[in-house]
Order: structure tokens, then C-alpha cells, then sequence
């Protein structure tokens, strides 16, 4: 497998690293498996099927800086920023239930390398003893799908637990003052940092990296086009 990287670390918006996903999945077929990981400002990208005003806090989002971004796959609604890493795996393989396990297990992998007691949960979860880590959704293409995820490390749980909308199911079932109860932080759980954890993920799921060209990064530029558009995007 291949890790995709940038030439700089310049920071991008979140509808950037959807682009690159769709990229690499849509015009580099010549890389049959590729991962790479990202980093972004306080944002709320929520599913493809969702209605944002159920799910997104706009008032407190708008009032505290948070982007809010839809995203073409399906699943929940999740908060990201600086403290956490978002995980991204492109396939050739199109077979949801093979390529969402394959990639849950390469998590799992690297966790079990830290010496971390995770397991999967459900659809779309990583659990740490009964508190969630991770959560991923899978987006296919023709001949091609995608996986991405969370992975929480020292989010900032206020504004997280503030700008996602819990359902009435949820909010039923586990009561507000649950949630936090029931999502623990990474950094809870290794002496490593944040860019050690990164590294351990490269080099153990990775055997060789790519580079992209200025030619693909315009590519990616382009496509993002189509993710900041009204029905994607949603200004301050």
C-alpha cells in the first residue's frame, strides 16, 4: 500500500481532503491501495443522506468558528480539528463488507501495536473497552471504494459534544450528560504524541509513499470545486 502525502503541510479545508480521496480513487487507478491522513481546522462534516439542521448545531458552529461540510458517504454526523487525525484508505476492491473489514482491522492493527485493547463495534465503530475512538463510513465508486474515519486523540470535547446534534433516540436512550461517558480520547491511552501515532500508522500499514505532483494537487483543486458548493458547503 501507498502513502499519499503532500509536498508542503500548508493547512487545507476539509473539502480539499474529500477532493484528494476522490482523486486518487477516480484517476490514479495505477495505485491499487493507498492511504494517507489529514488534519483541519474545527469543522462538522455530516453524511451524504443527512439534513444538516437535525444534526448540526449551525447556531453554535456559526458563533464558535466551525465549518460544516457534507461529505458524499454515508453515516453520522463528526466533528474534527487539529487534536484528532482523519484516516483515509482508497481500494480497488469494491466489496463494501471486505474492504470496510480489511481496513478496520489495519486500525485495529496499529492499536494493538500500541498496546491498545480496541476492537470494532457495529458498523462503524472503534471501541477502547466500551468507549468509542473511531468512527468510519464507506463511500464506493465503480471498481473503487473508499473508507474514512476519525481518530480521536485530544479533541476539543466541548466544542465536539456542542456542535453535533444528538438524535432523540440518542438523546433517550443515553441522556446529554452520557455522551462523554461514552467517547474516550486516545491520549488517554499512550504516552505517544500525536505526529508519533501518525508515523506508526505510515510505516506500518504503508511499504512505500507518493508524492503527489503540482499537476495532481490542481487536479484535487478542481474537483474541490464541486465540494464547496452550496449544497456542500456551508459559509460562516
Amino acid at each position: 500500500m501507498k502513502h499519499i502525502v503532500l509536498q508542503d503541510n500548508a493547512p487545507r479545508r476539509l473539502s480539499f481532503y474529500l477532493a484528494m480521496e476522490e482523486y486518487v480513487a477516480r484517476r490514479m487507478p495505477h495505485i491499487e491501495d493507498a492511504f494517507f491522513m489529514w488534519q483541519v481546522e474545527a469543522s462538522v462534516i455530516f453524511g451524504r443522506n443527512q439534513v444538516m439542521e437535525n444534526e448540526v448545531n449551525t447556531t453554535y458552529c456559526r458563533e464558535h468558528n466551525i465549518q460544516m461540510y457534507r461529505r458524499k458517504s454515508g453515516g453520522g454526523c463528526v466533528y474534527a480539528d487539529m487534536g484528532n487525525v482523519m484516516l483515509s484508505f482508497i481500494t480497488s476492491n469494491d466489496s463494501v463488507t471486505l474492504t470496510y473489514n480489511r481496513y478496520v482491522n489495519m486500525v485495529l492493527l496499529v492499536l494493538h501495536k500500541m498496546g491498545i485493547e480496541a476492537k470494532a463495534s457495529g458498523r462503524n465503530d472503534i471501541l477502547i473497552g466500551d468507549r468509542k475512538v473511531s468512527g468510519n463510513a464507506f463511500y464506493q465508486l465503480t471498481g473503487r471504494s473508499i473508507v474514512h474515519g476519525t481518530l480521536l486523540y485530544d479533541t476539543n470535547m466541548e466544542n465536539m459534544l456542542s456542535s453535533i446534534t444528538p438524535s432523540h433516540e440518542k438523546l433517550a436512550k443515553h441522556g446529554v450528560s452520557s455522551v462523554r461517558q461514552r467517547i474516550t480520547l486516545l491520549s488517554e491511552h499512550t504516552t505517544k504524541t500525536l505526529e508519533e501515532v501518525k508515523k506508526l500508522f505510515a510505516t506500518t500499514l504503508c511499504q512505500e509513499e507518493y508524492v503527489l505532483s503540482s499537476e495532481e494537487v490542481a487536479g484535487i483543486e478542481q474537483l474541490e470545486q464541486q465540494y464547496l458548493k452550496e449544497e456542500f458547503i456551508h459559509r460562516l
